[in-house]
C-alpha cells in the first residue's frame, strides 16, 4: 500500500485528486498511476484504469489473472468494472469512499449477478494516511 499512497502523493503534487494504484503480479509491481484525468483531459483517466493499462501492457495480455491491485481509495463503478474484465485476482484498498465507492458502497459492483469475476477484497489498510491526504487535498482547494 505504501507504493499506492506515494502514487496518490505525486497526483496530488501534480493538482489531480490524490488517489494511487500498483498492481503487483508474484510481489513485484509491474505497473503504478495517479489519478490523471486533468493532465490528460481524459474523464476515464482513474489511477486504477491508469495502472490496469500499464500491467496489460507489461504483461501483453489483457487479462491480469493472479495480479493484485492496491489503491489508496475505495474504487468507483468504472474502476470496478475494468477489475473485473482484466480478472484482477485480490483488491486491496486504504479508504472507503461512501460516496463515490461501488465495490462496499453505491452499486457495489462485485456482488450483482451480473459480475462474470470477484475479486477477493481487503479494505482500511493505510486508510488514515488516505483519507487524511483526500481530506487535506480539498480543505486546501476550499481555503
Amino acid at each position: 500500500m505504501r507504493a499506492a499512497l506515494d502514487e496518490a502523493a505525486k497526483g496530488a503534487a501534480a493538482g489531480e485528486v490524490p488517489i494511487g494504484a500498483v498492481v503487483v503480479k508474484d510481489g513485484a509491481i509491474i505497473a503504478a498511476a495517479h489519478n490523471a484525468p486533468r493532465a490528460l483531459h481524459d474523464p476515464t483517466a482513474h489511477a486504477e484504469i491508469l495502472a490496469i493499462r500499464a500491467a496489460a501492457a507489461a504483461l501483453g495480455d489483457e487479462r491480469l489473472s493472479g495480479c493484485e491491485l492496491w489503491v489508496s481509495l475505495e474504487p468507483c463503478a468504472m474502476c470496478a468494472g475494468a477489475i473485473v474484465h482484466a480478472r484482477i485476482a485480490r483488491l486491496y484498498y486504504a479508504a472507503p469512499d461512501p460516496k463515490g465507492g461501488a465495490v462496499e458502497h453505491g452499486s457495489r459492483v462485485f456482488a450483482q449477478d451480473q459480475c462474470l469475476h470477484r475479486p477477493e477484497v481487503y479494505s482500511g489498510l493505510g486508510e488514515s494516511e488516505a483519507a487524511a491526504m483526500l481530506r487535506g487535498f480539498f480543505a486546501e482547494r476550499r481555503a
